[in-house]
């Protein structure tokens, strides 16, 4: 365990969620001090492998509470912005303007705590998540960082929304030089996400569509046995699927580098994927040679169509490169959707 980090504190907001919690383990990994906070408003209490980590402190909150946030941050060196309400393409549609109006609050607080605990604490800088979805309405790719200001801004709230923390994190520091970083990851793939409590369960064949990202979705609805396999519209979707693990390094690089200080940075994999080949390589994994039939099922409208991001600037700048690939993902996140089905958790 490093030492050299051993009293440096960081704040994390959204730590029970999917990315939160491989960024947790991560830091407490590398010997920081850790506070999480969540309000467990996407999946519910869930255990985390870290939870009785000795550095790891854990607060049931709602990152909305600027006072709450403001006390957390005072004896803070770093804070990882995550806090959001997050889903996959069932969620855009269904919460349209929660989404907006829930994560404008959310970034708002952030921010006025931020600003207080730079002025008056130790806080060094904020790293901020953003998404892929910043570069929804592009026409051209790869998509390199200072493209989402260049293209017409995203078409749903949640996209909007991601491009607006860009404008907050570059606005607290052009009016109370409030340091920065923003990260924009790519289709995190891992374990631990459950069935959100919030989501809209929609028929996909025989199955209900209840998990909010595509890899898990088809992982459990071919577990349950259903042929043919559902996708949603033609399936030439073209995704960079990046592993949990591997985008928490790129936020830590992010949160650590000095040139990393008012950047953005693009973390994701370099693999192209489209959602037939994803659907064929875990069908495999699962039956074998059995043959795959596949259903197109009607597509979403905001199901873009292609998110190609550019990774060289993080690898340049950063040293970083996220390396795990998709087979070595499903051999983890295939046991684990698994265990969850015959769990009856999923």
């Amino acid at each position: 365990m490093s030492t050299n980090n051993a009293m440096s504190k960081v704040l994390v907001s959204g730590s029970a969620g999917f990315i939160g919690g491989y960024v947790c383990e991560e830091l407490l990994a590398r010997g920081y001090a850790v506070v999480g906070v969540d309000n467990y408003s996407k999946y519910g209490r869930v255990a985390k492998s870290y939870d009785g980590h000795p550095d790891y402190h854990f607060v049931q909150g709602d990152a909305r509470d600027v006072e709450l946030m403001t006390r957390l941050l005072s004896d803070c060196d770093h804070f990882i912005a995550g806090a959001a309400l997050i889903g996959g393409i069932s969620y855009f549609h269904a919460y349209a303007y929660d989404l907006l109006a829930t994560n404008e609050r959310i970034m708002a607080s952030q921010c006025d705590a931020a600003i207080a605990a730079h002025r008056d604490g130790r806080l060094k800088k904020v790293t901020y998540l953003s998404s892929s979805m910043v570069f929804e309405s592009t026409e051209h790719w790869p998509s390199a960082e200072g493209d989402e200001r260049k293209i017409a801004p995203p078409l749903s709230s949640y996209g909007f929304q991601k491009l607006a923390v860009e404008y907050f994190a570059r606005a607290a520091w052009d009016q109370y030089q409030l340091p920065y970083t923003i990260v924009r990851p790519f289709n995190c793939v891992g374990i631990g996400e459950g069935r959100a409590l919030g989501d809209v369960e929609i028929d996909s064949g025989n199955v209900k569509l209840a998990m909010s990202h595509v890899v898990p979705d088809l992982v459990q609805k071919i577990v349950k046995g259903q042929d043919p396999l559902h996708i949603l519209g033609e399936g030439n979707q073209v995704r960079h699927y990046t592993y949990g693990g591997d985008l928490a390094r790129g936020i830590l690089a992010c949160m650590q580098a000095d040139a990393a200080l008012n950047n953005d940075f693009n973390i994701s994999t370099a693999q192209s994927t489209t959602v037939r080949e994803l659907a064929a390589l875990i069908w495999t994994k699962i039956k074998g040679d059995a043959p795959l039939n596949l259903v197109c099922d009607p597509a979403y409208e905001y199901d873009v169509q292609k998110r190609v991001p550019a990774v060289d600037k993080a690898k340049q700048v950063l040293g970083f490169e996220a390396l795990t690939s998709l087979d070595e993902m499903l051999d983890e996140v295939i046991p684990w959707v698994t265990e969850a089905v015959a769990d009856g958790r999923l």
